[in-house]
This record gives C-alpha cells, sequence and structure tokens, in this order.
C-alpha cells in the first residue's frame, strides 16, 4: 500500500467523485476504482457503498478517511519542510479564477512568478465564482481567485486588491461626450449586466438599489468579454471593473465614465482549503499575487 493510494481515497470521499478524483491525481478513473478496491482487499474491509444514487462512506471508510488524512497532512508538511530547507521552489500549482480575473489581472502576476520560479508548472483553468469555491473545499484545485469574496467555513481568504468600478459605453452614445454621470442619468437606460448569480452582478444590484436607480436589463451574461461585445455594438451600457477595459478604452472601441456619486470597487481575493498544506511554491505564488515576492 502506498501513500498515493490514501490520497486517491481521500480526495474521492472529499469531492464524492471518481472523475474529480481522477482529474486531482492526474490519473483514469479507472486507476481511481482499483486503487480503493486494493485498500479494500488490504484492510478486508467495504470502504464505499456503491450506489448511482448517493455516494456514501462505511463506517470502516470513514475511519481510514480521517487517518489518511492525518498521514497524508503529515507527509506533506515533511515533504514542504524538507523543500524549504533545500530552498527548493517546484512542483504543480492548480488555480481555478474566474474568467475576469483570469484574463485581466492574473498575467502580469503569472508572468513575474514563472519568470522567478521556472520550475514551477502553474495550471489554470476558468470556472464561475460558485464552482470556483466549489474546487478549491474539494481539493481539486489548490488555489481560487474571485471577487467579492464570501465568508466560508472550508476555505481561508486572502485578500489582494481592488477593482474600481466605471460605466462603459459605445462611442456614439450620448454619455461618450461626458468625463463622469450621476448614477441618477442610468434611470431607464439599457443595460448591460451580469447574470444575476455572479457576484459582482449582486455588488451592482445593490449600489443601483442604494441610489433608487432602476434601469432597463436587456441582457445578461456570465463573463466580461461579452458584456464588453455587447457595449460596443451598442447595446446598452455597463458598469464593469476598470482594470478589464484597458484595451478598449486605449483602442477607443469603449469609452469610460467616472461615477460621480462616489468611488466603487470590486474586491478580490485568493482562497485555499482550509487546514491545507501549502507548498514553499505555493506560498510564493500568493506571496506574488499579493505583491510581496522578491524583485
Amino acid at each position: 500500500m502506498q501513500i498515493e493510494s490514501l490520497k486517491v481515497f481521500c480526495d474521492l470521499s472529499e469531492t464524492e467523485s471518481f472523475t474529480k478524483a481522477a482529474q486531482i491525481n492526474q490519473i483514469t478513473q479507472s486507476a481511481v476504482s482499483q486503487q480503493i478496491s486494493s485498500l479494500e482487499r488490504v484492510f478486508k474491509s467495504l470502504l464505499i457503498e456503491r450506489s448511482k444514487k448517493k455516494f456514501r462512506l462505511t463506517r470502516e471508510g470513514q475511519i481510514l478517511y480521517e487517518f489518511s488524512k492525518q498521514i497524508i497532512q503529515t507527509y506533506d508538511s515533511l515533504h514542504s519542510k524538507l523543500q524549504e530547507i533545500k530552498d527548493i521552489i517546484s512542483g504543480t500549482i492548480r488555480v481555478a479564477t474566474i474568467y475576469s480575473i483570469g484574463l485581466h489581472d492574473l498575467p502580469p502576476y503569472m508572468k513575474k512568478f514563472l519568470k522567478l520560479y521556472p520550475t514551477v508548472n502553474v495550471h489554470v483553468e476558468y470556472s464561475r465564482s460558485n464552482e470556483v469555491y466549489d474546487d478549491v473545499s474539494g481539493n481539486v484545485v489548490d488555489i481560487g481567485l474571485v471577487a467579492y469574496p464570501i465568508k466560508d467555513s472550508k476555505v481561508e481568504i486572502i485578500a489582494l486588491r481592488k477593482d474600481k468600478l466605471v460605466i462603459i459605453c459605445h462611442p456614439q452614445h450620448p454619455f461618450a461626450k461626458l468625463k463622469s454621470i450621476p448614477l441618477k442619468n442610468l434611470a431607464g437606460q439599457k443595460f448591460i449586466g451580469f447574470e444575476p448569480d455572479i457576484p459582482t452582478r449582486k455588488a451592482i444590484d445593490k449600489i443601483l438599489k442604494d441610489h433608487r436607480v432602476e434601469v432597463d436589463n436587456v441582457m445578461e451574461f456570465d463573463n466580461i468579454e461579452t458584456v464588453k461585445r455587447a457595449v460596443e455594438i451598442d447595446a446598452g451600457i455597463s458598469i464593469v471593473p476598470q482594470a478589464t477595459i484597458v484595451q478598449e478604452v486605449t483602442k477607443q472601441t469603449l469609452i469610460q465614465l467616472e461615477l460621480q456619486d462616489g468611488e466603487f470597487f470590486r474586491p478580490l481575493a485568493a482562497i485555499y482549503k482550509k487546514n491545507k498544506m501549502l507548498s514553499p511554491a505555493m506560498k510564493q505564488f500568493i506571496a506574488t499575487l499579493k505583491g510581496d515576492a522578491p524583485r
């Protein structure tokens, strides 16, 4: 029996998915099943009640999970400590990010990190905000990048920086001649927004509600790129993070306006699973995101 088998069992227990357990460990679903069967033979116990409707550990499986988790945490601590002693920064980091952060905020930090630590492999995947939380708490990824972080007992939150929110419109829109505008002037305007379950949408809705402004929501999308494209064809105006429109403003395909009612910001954060043992590479990656990495 190898420690890798115990890790696969723990990942399966936490994700309740053979597919995700295989993905985490970069093996096939068949290999996951074979390793679980091998553990059952070693301990002469049924570990998982196999059912199409629900995943459930047996009593023996729950005990094995609890002890295996301790073994893996101890092993990870040992491995990380030895790497720190040897001053080794290597390995793989699995990152899940929402689209806007991954496309606009992350690239310069990735470039800096990979220049400092070229032997580290950073795998980035794009997901909706709720999926990022699920993948972090399920240990499918090591680090998640989200906006408007939500307190969750399963994850640790590291505040990063804040994106300023601005209004955008088409160059031929009547607002385009202005530098700034009060929120009340948005009343009745055709508005391009994010889908209702996206945190940025919820925050923008609150801003508009607090200022008693009702807009005409004509389109809703799940990512910033589609929102910008809709504004570029003059389908409506929108409120977006300033960092996401730098190229369009430079090319003058979009016009940016400040909000006269005050400055509104979108907070960004990195999250990772509570009690997760961070490798030296993961610690340095987070430090880079915070701006604390070596220059």
